[in-house]
């Protein structure tokens, strides 16, 4: 199959970089990304997308409106689209059956039941949401079960393994592209039309194919990797802080071992966003569905230990300012989960702020991403454990400056790694003393 058009159902974080570079490298292919949600289609539409992303801005300024479109009218996309990615949310349960560990794959669900209805030709449906083991098996039995007559689906797996802040980089030059289709031989020519779109700008050796559930677990298992090297060398970080070791150098000299490498081993408050905690919990219900209990117990672990130090760096600024910061003011650097990114989910900053205000404290806030303001409030109410939200009304001020948010506080506490607030502690070293987590500080500021 040739692939003329692709569409896109879901316009988050993964769909609309990755559809976008797509156009950007197949010219020749129209790329039609689809969201039921208004605002989100009109803000892909207008300057300010609803993803912040370096160099994303420039690519949909390049492709727009020549072979990238943006609409929330699903339908077309579906029946005049040969290849249609799945990049819609799939979260944790927050209910029923699996509550806090299984993937809520309702939106996936009724995406494949939306094409089925809908399609009139033959269709690759592809899974780029990260989902669990064998949900493509899930996506193709809905698809047959409500097919018409002479309509065919190949379903497909082709995770995306993008770091939120250098999203437009990990997709022009990525390690490895995966899909995973049926070891047919139907599902073989439709794993190469997928090919055949990523050959436009990567090298043939980075396309590994393979089986769907190798594909599907794959994900899940980079993922949960990359999660329990960040909280291996946080373990560690609080052994250090315990004996006098200092876990840069640990670190460091961990690192130099080829065997295992440099990168995350920063020491930090913990990893957020979307991803790593969603899927290491999705292994830890799988192992349990497969009566795997020591396996799930191992993983498990991985999500303990963050969340114990997550803790740990709450109370380590209470105990730095005396054992008590109610009626103080903290200023708040960062509170994205990451540099480079205005995405806010599962940030440490929300707990670290969540237990400061909780003790009383007062928190100026400033993150360089702007836009989030109103995320950051929405993410402080709704916190659990946040049980009035006047609290929040009260207690909390946005700023739109690092010096401004910084005057007339007792402390300030650095809970992203965006470079501009490494510069200006290095510029004010003389004027404050601190602990190092790498970039992840408590300043102390010294009154006079």
């Amino acid at each position: 199959m040739i692939i003329k058009q692709i569409c896109c159902i879901g316009a988050g974080y993964v769909g609309g970089p990755t559809c976008s570079v797509i156009a950007l490298k197949c010219p020749g292919i129209k790329v039609v990304v689809t969201d039921k949600n208004e605002a989100r289609i009109k803000a892909w539409n207008s300057d300010k997308l609803p993803v912040y992303e370096p160099g994303l801005d420039e690519v949909v300024k390049e492709c727009r409106g020549r072979n990238l479109f943006f609409t929330t009218d699903v339908d077309t996309a579906i029946k005049e689209s040969n290849l249609i990615f799945i990049s819609v949310n799939t979260p944790t349960k927050t209910f029923g059956f699996g509550k806090g560990r299984a993937a809520d794959l309702r939106y996936i669900e009724a995406a494949g039941r939306r094409i089925a209805e809908i399609a009139k030709s033959n269709k690759i449906v592809v899974e780029k949401s990260t989902v669990p083991v064998r949900a493509a098996e899930s996506i193709n039995s809905i698809l047959r079960a409500n097919t018409k007559p002479g309509v065919s689906f190949q379903v497909l797996s082709n995770p995306e393994f993008l770091a939120e802040g250098s999203a437009i980089n990990d997709l022009l030059y990525p390690d490895r592209i995966l899909i995973g289709g049926d070891q047919t031989e139907e599902g073989n020519k439709a794993v190469q039309a997928l090919c055949s779109i990523y050959k436009h700008w990567i090298q043939e050796e980075k396309i590994l194919t393979m089986n769907t559930w190798s594909s599907e677990l794959t994900k899940l298992a980079a993922n949960a990797f990359l999660a329990q090297r960040i909280s291996s060398i946080n373990s560690i970080s609080a052994i250090c802080e315990a004996t006098g070791a200092d876990v840069s150098e640990v670190a460091h000299g961990i690192g130099t071992d080829s065997r295992i490498g440099n990168k995350f081993l920063t020491a930090s408050v913990g990893f957020g966003g979307s991803c790593f905690q969603k899927d290491v919990l999705n292994i830890v219900y799988l192992s349990e569905c497969l009566n795997l209990p020591v396996v799930a117990a191992y993983w498990y672990q991985v999500i303990e230990m963050n969340n114990f130090q997550r803790t740990r760096f709450a109370r380590r600024i209470t105990e730095n300012m005396f054992n008590t910061v109610s009626g103080k003011n903290i200023a708040i650097f960062g509170f994205a989960f990451k540099k480079n990114t205005g995405d806010t989910r599962e940030s440490p900053a929300i707990y670290v702020c969540k237990h400061l205000l909780e003790e009383g404290a007062n928190l100026h806030i400033y993150d360089p991403e702007s836009s989030i303001f109103k995320q950051i409030i929405m993410d402080l109410t709704y916190s659990e454990g946040i049980e009035d939200s006047y609290k929040v009304e009260e207690q909390v001020i946005m700023f739109l400056s690092p010096y401004s948010a910084a005057q007339n506080t007792h402390a300030i506490v650095v809970c992203t790694e965006w470079d501009e607030f490494l510069k200006i502690l290095c510029q004010n070293k003389s004027k404050a003393e601190w602990s190092d987590w790498k970039l992840h500080y408590i300043v102390q500021i010294i009154k006079n």
